[in-house]
């Protein structure tokens, strides 16, 4: 049985299936007939109805559970949950606050497990991406992507779908802001090579896209001051868009706290590439359920 718990659940060659059936807006209905269990634990716009739809487009039925009506170790431990709504989906997806939720529901294989947000890793956010960097430039193979901001989930399996796909991966964040060890170990484990810069301009210099997200998440907000004070002279400008290569394009993956982590005019210019990201959310969760079923099949 497959479980999706990051990108680096894929190999190369089935990275690349998931994105060329992401492209393909002729996918059969593989999920007709089937529930999708869609496990909130934290909210998401564009999770919950990138999702819903994807689901929908491949004949399936979602069904969107907020975290309380499941209560994962609070009303029943996560694994009898798991056990429970195997019973009745075919699938089960979650957006969860801790990654170990994810890793347990996994480890009972009573469903494919997809892990639409952890504390450790958003694969498909990271799909999302690297659909709409293919869209832009082709194949990747020596393209450079520059992530400036705080080394998180979202950077972690960016960096690793980027390097599956030849590209380089630069980050830039102020000291404290890194990878731990933990993330560390796991892109080294998977070959991934970054260059980290303490200076964003330097980073930014030549790359083929920026990218960046908030500085504050989700269940961070008791740090918002600190933050703003360490993160102060990061924001991505027009400014600081223009170091990078003249056809570069700015990525970011929403919602975005404008004036902070980027501008207004660097959301909205023409080079900015946010909404058609957006949009790839929903194709590549259907390119991705759409393997999964394949996958679970064989």
């Amino acid at each position: 049985m497959r479980h999706i718990l990051d990108i680096d659940d894929l190999d190369a060659g089935e990275l690349g299936e998931v994105l060329r059936r992401a492209s393909d807006p002729n996918l059969t209905a593989k999920l007709t007939g089937s529930g999708v269990a869609l496990v909130f634990e934290k909210p998401s716009a564009r999770t919950r109805n990138s999702m819903e739809m994807a689901v929908h487009q491949l004949g399936g039925h979602p069904v969107y559970i907020q975290g309380d009506e499941v209560g994962f170790d609070k009303r029943e431990t996560v694994e009898d949950v798991t056990r429970t709504l195997a019973c009745y989906y075919d699938l089960l997806c979650a957006r969860v606050f801790s990654h170990s939720v994810v890793e347990r529901m996994a480890a009972l294989h009573k469903a494919p497990v997809v892990n639409l947000l952890s504390d450790r890793a958003h694969p498909m956010q990271a799909l999302a991406d690297v659909l709409t960097l293919k869209a832009e430039f082709g194949e990747l193979v020596g393209r450079t992507v520059t992530y400036i901001g705080d080394a998180n989930n979202v950077t972690r399996s960016l960096a690793l779908a980027t390097h599956m796909l030849g590209a380089r991966t630069r980050v830039a964040h102020p000291q404290g802001y890194g990878f731990d060890d933990r993330d560390l170990a796991v892109l080294a484990k998977a070959g991934v090579e970054i260059e980290f810069f303490n200076d964003p301009v330097a980073a930014a210099s030549g790359a083929d896209a920026l990218y960046t997200d908030v500085w504050t998440s989700m269940g961070q907000e008791a740090e918002t001051q600190q933050r703003l004070s360490d993160f102060a002279g990061w924001t991505i400008n027009a400014e600081l868009m223009a170091h990078a290569a003249d056809d570069a394009i700015f990525l970011h993956c929403l919602p975005a706290h404008e004036g902070e982590e980027c501008t207004r005019e660097v959301l909205e210019a023409a080079n900015s590439r946010v909404w058609p990201q957006a949009t790839n959310r929903m194709h590549a969760a259907r390119g991705l359920l759409h393997w999964l079923v394949d996958e679970v099949a064989t």
